[in-house]
């Protein structure tokens, strides 16, 4: 089946990423189906490592947990990265179309799953004493598909070394503006329902 072949692709792409990337491009062997597979399977975890994660390295209280804002939190990191990066690419001669961009970057995040799950299993087995490689594993998971990131950026825009730290420090300088304006949006639509409501209650009135 197709769509397994893709999804098992993922373990490739993760360990050979120039390769990898550049199949998921121009051989077409992942799909953006697998991608947002990944992105789903990246949110339910979220939300299950809050909720199992051992005591002593689990910060957060069950009753704090919000699935929707694990959901939305996810989301929008994702969304936001890929449309501030394809706007930006798309000014500076970029290869990579927004549905590359998607692909790509909902295959980095398979580090995020890998190593993850073992963490969750680790925190209910060691002590405080043994914290460090809990916490050794979480910067890895983060270093990791931080790495992913990079090279797939690099390589779905065809992109040099310097030229892609510049494009990745663009991107979230992007993704804040577009965070700004989409505030800004609601906040004036927000405005004028209050507006009208009001016209409305002294009409009625």
């Amino acid at each position: 089946m197709r769509y397994v072949r893709e999804i098992k692709y993922g373990l490739h792409v993760i360990f050979h990423p120039f390769d990898g990337f550049w199949d998921l491009k121009k051989e077409h062997r992942g799909s953006l189906a697998a991608a947002l597979t990944f992105v789903v399977i990246v949110i339910m975890l979220s939300t299950f490592e809050k909720q199992t994660t051992g005591f002593l390295f689990n910060t957060v209280r069950l009753k704090d947990v919000n699935v929707v804002v694990d959901i939305l939190t996810v989301t929008m990191i994702y969304v936001l990265w890929c449309v501030a990066n394809w706007c930006l690419t798309s000014l500076m001669d970029g290869e990579g179309s927004m549905k590359d961009i998607f692909i790509a970057m909902g295959y980095a995040l398979i580090p995020m799953i890998l190593v993850r799950i073992p963490m969750i299993v680790l925190s209910l087995g060691i002590t405080a004493e043994e914290g460090t490689f809990y916490y050794v594993l979480n910067a890895f998971s983060y270093i990791w598909t931080g790495i992913l990131v990079f090279f797939g950026t690099m390589i779905t825009h065809q992109y040099s070394f310097k030229k892609t730290v510049l494009t990745c420090i663009l991107t979230v300088v992007g993704m804040g503006i577009i965070m700004f304006i989409g505030l800004l949006f609601f906040n004036v639509i927000q405005q004028m329902i209050t507006f009208f409501t009001t016209i409305y209650k002294e009409i009625r009135f």
